[in-house]
């Protein structure tokens, strides 16, 4: 059977806005397919997992851990994004966490995780700091491996209980509520205050700073992960994180999702909806209904696909749209795209 999934993260409006973004959302395709399906469920995403919904279900679909919907589901990406950077060696032994440089913006009352997308992070800052962190990691038997700017890997088998979160999951939150929590959260914790010392008014961050971009005052840790390998395939288009980079060996294009059905995700709403630049996500949203929706659409009246499964999600549930050639001549049902708003 022909079947291609396709994961639109952000897809779904927050509940908020979503009255007023679908009436300046012109995406014709999108509705027939939301209108003319053969199954269309809603999920209620459990936070407790400490990760997106987008995140949990790419674990999953790459054979990294259960079902999105089970409450232990997190996100243990690590080893696979060591492979993606080339590092297929090192993830075969041992515990790996992403260990990320960023920027905690700090008040009175909160902390606040900044979008990694957003600190411009270059080859050498990236290294140059890498070079002050690792020492202090090597110190207390953890090696920290370089593998792309922003995007580093931290050994730590006896960590492997921490329960951790991805930047995305905490950047829009309170950040005290997504530190690492279980045994060895007071150590983690230590190296990260030994780490933002040696940072601190860094000739790096002085130049960085130098330049309106933001200092690099903290790293964050997160998507453990043993030696085990990825089972499933799913290819990557867009996000804006190295990590997602680092999944995709090339980026998808619609012609060669249809030569090869198969899953794919597309991760260009994830940085408008995290900043909340609306006009942004309803252009993006319409350009894939473009280039993507409509040939999709095509394939499957034509034959070609017998089955499309639209993940759309935002960052407490997802939807699950699937369609037929079938069930596209269901022709009494008029183009929609008020499934959007439903959010049990």
């Amino acid at each position: 059977m022909t079947e291609i999934t396709l994961a639109i993260p952000f897809a779904l409006p927050p509940p908020e806005l979503g009255q007023d973004l679908i009436r300046a959302l012109k995406t014709p395709i999108l509705a027939a397919l939301l209108a003319r399906h053969s199954q269309l469920q809603y999920q209620v995403f459990d936070n407790d997992s400490r990760v997106l919904p987008h995140e949990a279900w790419l674990a999953h679909a790459l054979g990294l851990a259960s079902a999105p919907e089970q409450p232990d589901t997190g996100a243990p990406l690590a080893t696979a994004v060591m492979r993606g950077c080339g590092l297929q060696a090192e993830a075969a032994e041992g515990h790996w966490f992403m260990l990320q440089p960023a920027h905690v913006q700090i008040s009175r009352t909160h902390m606040l995780l900044s979008d990694l997308r957003g600190l411009q992070l270059n080859e050498a800052d990236s290294r140059g700091l890498y070079q002050v962190a690792r020492p202090l990691c090597e110190e207390i038997g953890k090696p920290l491996l370089h593998g792309a700017p922003g995007l580093w890997f931290l050994r730590a088998d006896d960590w492997a209980g921490l329960s951790t979160a991805s930047p995305d999951a905490t950047s829009t939150q309170s950040m005290s509520d997504w530190l690492p929590e279980g045994p060895h959260a007071r150590d983690f914790r230590k190296l990260q205050n030994e780490i933002q010392m040696l940072w601190h008014e860094h000739p790096i961050n002085e130049a960085r700073q130098a330049r309106g971009l933001q200092p690099i005052n903290s790293c964050w840790l997160w998507g453990g992960a043993g030696p085990s390998a990825a089972t499933g395939r799913v290819a990557i288009e867009g996000g804006g994180a190295p990590w997602l980079d680092a999944l995709s060996a090339a980026a998808p294009d619609v012609a060669s999702l249809l030569a090869q059905p198969g899953a794919a995700l597309l991760g260009e709403l994830i940085a408008p909806a995290q900043v909340g630049d609306w006009a942004d996500w309803l252009a993006r949203m319409q350009r894939i209904d473009q280039e993507w929706l409509t040939p999709l659409l095509a394939g499957l009246k034509a034959g070609r696909v017998a089955r499309l499964n639209l993940v759309l999600s935002h960052r407490n549930g997802w939807a699950s749209v699937s369609g037929t050639a079938m069930s596209q001549r269901k022709f009494w049902r008029k183009p929609t795209l008020n499934p959007l708003l439903k959010q049990s």
